[in-house]
């Protein structure tokens, strides 16, 4: 299946369960939000979709990074 890079912006931190449970996922947070980057194929970020309900987290922002260069 076809995979993309994502940046999804989450509302505040996501604390050591957070990032646990994001453990697939690169985990940054830059003092107000928490950005979780990865490559996903849309059945993944369909899942990181669910487990931000799970945790009660708030959806800030969601885009898809271009392409990097090999």
């Amino acid at each position: 299946m076809l995979t993309h890079r994502y940046r999804i912006t989450v509302s505040g931190p996501v604390g050591e369960v957070g990032r646990e449970v994001f453990g697939d996922l690169r985990v940054e947070g830059d003092g107000v939000n928490t950005v979780l980057i990865g490559d996903l194929d849309e059945a993944a970020l369909y899942g990181v979709f669910d487990r931000l309900l799970v945790l009660g987290l708030e959806l800030v922002e969601l885009s898809r990074l271009p392409k990097r260069v090999k």
